[in-house]
């Protein structure tokens, strides 16, 4: 590898945020870059990290379209979609999750939940996750600060989330710390692999009491919906259930928590943006699918070819990996005009920020009531919100998160 083109592998790539100068060389000069592997490494003692492989890296909007709508030529289930190369003990946990699978598996477990999230079932809720924005609102607004991350973006949807899958409120915050030390693996303000094995465990131990409970008694909840869904004409064993569980805790809080943070990070650094959205609360609705474009809360996923074939005339061989980056597709000057520009009425907006094809999020309309509920209430309550001091961002290649955010504005 040249250089100047310092792997992606590398948690410290990522530091100050998506390299975006780094992602539009890489599109212009190289859009289908070899990225070296890794020696098998200790991570600590007795947590030996397996070698990791090479694997070709995709920029450009189109070849991350192309990849994410042929899960027969490129598989999710050939080594999951994590870039990360697993023990084989670890791989077949991993596979047992509905990321990490192909059709038709993937499509008969995708359809036994796919009610809970279909946009009427969401609409439903929009009372609810109001009268929780106000609440959590209602915390904050006369202190006239707060970090935003923890007081705002990550409560809304562990509120929610709890609330769907019928984890009792006080225990959300299990689920924020169960996230923060498997996601934060890499970051040393959350911890290492013997924190992250841990915290598995945890999670592991309660959604199985969780289910041995919906199994005698179920609820009007999503966990009786797991733990009664069927699959290739049978239930769900532990394990599918356990993933489940950890599937939906990680994309139903992390992303829509991040996401968050990075719309309302975007509208301080832009505050004609949010002056047009104050102008103009029809807006709000486009702003949510810029967000998305703008701060890609996912960085990337992988897929493996399951032949050989090619991609923009490079050649890539059966069992490669191909790892697609949203937030670079989501920056391409070849689709988006104004490719760096936060723009709350852009259109049209073809941003792949929920992903695209089979694995498009499960969870995207559940994220985009939460992010334009909690827009408009945020509007209308701290309308002059300002940075108030450093934005500590997530040290991390896979999740373009914000720990610390701090803000300001007008006690209400």
């Amino acid at each position: 590898m040249p250089p100047e083109i310092p792997s992606l592998l590398e948690p410290a790539t990522f530091a100050s945020g998506v390299p975006h100068d780094l992602f539009k060389k890489l599109r212009d000069e190289a859009p289908v870059h070899w990225n070296p592997g890794r020696p098998s490494r200790e991570r600590a003692v007795g947590v030996v990290e397996p070698e990791q492989r090479g694997f070709w890296v995709l920029t450009r909007h189109a070849d991350v379209v192309a990849v994410s709508k042929d899960s027969d030529l490129f598989s999710s289930s050939r080594g999951t979609a994590i870039n990360a190369d697993m023990r084989p003990e670890d791989l077949s946990m991993f596979q047992q999750q509905m990321i990490h699978m192909d059709p038709p598996r993937h499509t008969q477990l995708r359809a036994s939940i796919n009610d809970f999230f279909k946009p009427r079932t969401i609409q439903k809720l929009d009372a609810r996750t109001r009268e929780l924005t106000r609440e959590i609102l209602d915390a904050v607004v006369a202190r006239g600060e707060c970090d935003f991350v923890l007081d705002v973006a990550a409560e809304l949807p562990l509120l929610v989330l709890a609330e769907l899958l019928g984890v009792p409120r006080e225990d959300r915050r299990l689920l924020f710390d169960w996230t923060n030390r498997m996601m934060g693996l890499d970051d040393p303000d959350y911890g290492n692999p013997y924190d992250a094995q841990a915290a598995l465990m945890e999670l592991f131990q309660y959604a199985a009491q969780m289910a041995n409970e919906r199994k005698e008694n179920p609820r009007d909840d999503l966990m009786s919906v797991l733990v009664h869904a069927r699959s290739d004409g049978r239930e769900l064993d532990y394990m599918e259930i356990n993933m489940m569980f950890f599937l939906m805790v990680i994309a139903g809080n992390e992303t829509t928590r991040n996401a968050l943070s990075g719309g309302l990070r975007a509208l301080c650094d832009f505050p004609d943006q949010r002056q047009r959205l104050l102008d103009d609360s029809s807006l709000i609705k486009p702003a949510v699918e810029e967000i998305v474009r703008w701060h890609s809360p996912v960085m990337q996923f992988r897929r493996t070819a399951t032949r050989d074939t090619e991609i923009a005339g490079q050649p890539i061989a059966e069992n490669d990996k191909v790892v697609i980056y949203y937030g670079s597709a989501n920056r391409d000057e070849r689709v988006f005009e104004r490719a760096d520009e936060f723009d709350v009425g852009r259109s049209p907006n073809p941003h792949v920020g929920f992903g695209i094809g089979n694995h498009f999020c499960l969870g995207a309309n559940l994220a985009r009531s939460e992010m334009r509920i909690m827009l408009e209430e945020i509007l209308k309550r701290i309308p002059d919100f300002e940075l108030a001091g450093p934005v500590e961002q997530l040290h991390s290649n896979f999740i373009h998160g914000i720990k610390r955010m701090p803000i300001r504005f007008s006690p209400a």
